[in-house]
């Protein structure tokens, strides 16, 4: 299956704060047969007046489900590494993207308290309930964020895919440490995360056919508002002062964060 609005275009970007249509841009959504919140993280302004390159990071949700029709779109991306942030017992349940793709593989399993064990009482405040799980993933999950991280910032292994199963929650945090690493706005940020928000649609309507367990009960999970991703990021820093100093606590170097900048900003 062909990508939505592949190549090069002159196209307004999505979900950015920049103003008017920017030439020599690509599509942020791609869309493939039954994967359906799969795009690209570039495109935000960063640091030094620096943009975020197109087609260096993807986000997307699982990618067993990439069939025969959508191969030579997939391929075309030229992605090297995909990074699987799901827990052993989904990949085995649900399978992992196929090697016939020649992707360099990383479960990278990011640790976490079992959300179907977090109540989620009426009259919640969802975008705290999702932030606190989010800052959960931060602390539990700190070898799979640092393992991510590392292989993000190595220029080698780009073009990079990270996802888990919807690539909303464990993806969601991977790519905002990364961007905030590459100085995007907390804003800007929350706007890239929101965007998951509309491919929930189709992705729920595809579990309640194939999978109606993961749906029922859990309903509170598959929405994505851009509060929860601010709240996140503000917590997060009034633990441990800034998104980088987190980054380097748990293990990130100043080289690769150094590194992750070179490659993954313009300019």
């Amino acid at each position: 299956m062909p990508l939505s609005g592949s190549g090069k275009s002159a196209v307004p970007l999505i979900g950015t704060s920049f103003v008017g249509v920017v030439a020599e841009s690509y599509s942020r959504n791609l869309r493939f047969s039954a994967t359906y919140n799969f795009r690209d993280v570039g495109g935000y302004p960063g640091l030094d007046g620096r943009t975020v390159r197109w087609r260096r990071l993807f986000r997307a949700d699982s990618l067993h489900r990439l069939g025969d029709d959508d191969a030579a779109a997939f391929t075309a991306l030229g992605i090297r590494t995909v990074i699987d942030l799901r827990r052993p017992f989904e990949v085995e349940r649900f399978g992992r993207v196929h090697e016939r793709y020649g992707a360099d593989y990383r479960n990278l399993v990011l640790e976490h308290i079992d959300w179907e064990e977090v109540e989620h009482p009426e009259g919640t405040v969802h975008e705290r309930w999702l932030a606190d799980r989010y800052l959960n993933f931060a602390e539990d999950g700190r070898a799979g964020i640092l393992d991510s991280l590392r292989l993000i910032a190595d220029p080698a292994a780009a073009p990079v895919v990270v996802h888990c199963m919807a690539g909303k929650d464990r993806t969601g945090t991977i790519c905002a440490l990364t961007l905030a690493l590459l100085g995007v706005s907390d804003h800007d940020i929350a706007t890239d995360y929101a965007l998951t928000t509309a491919a929930m649609a189709p992705l729920t309507e595809y579990l309640l056919t194939t999978s109606p367990e993961t749906i029922a009960g859990n309903e509170h999970m598959f929405d994505s508002p851009p509060a929860a991703m601010r709240l996140f990021l503000d917590d997060l820093r009034a633990l441990h002062g800034s998104v980088e100093d987190y980054v380097r606590e748990i293990g990130l170097t100043g080289a690769e964060i150094a590194a992750m900048r070179r490659h993954l900003l313009e300019g």
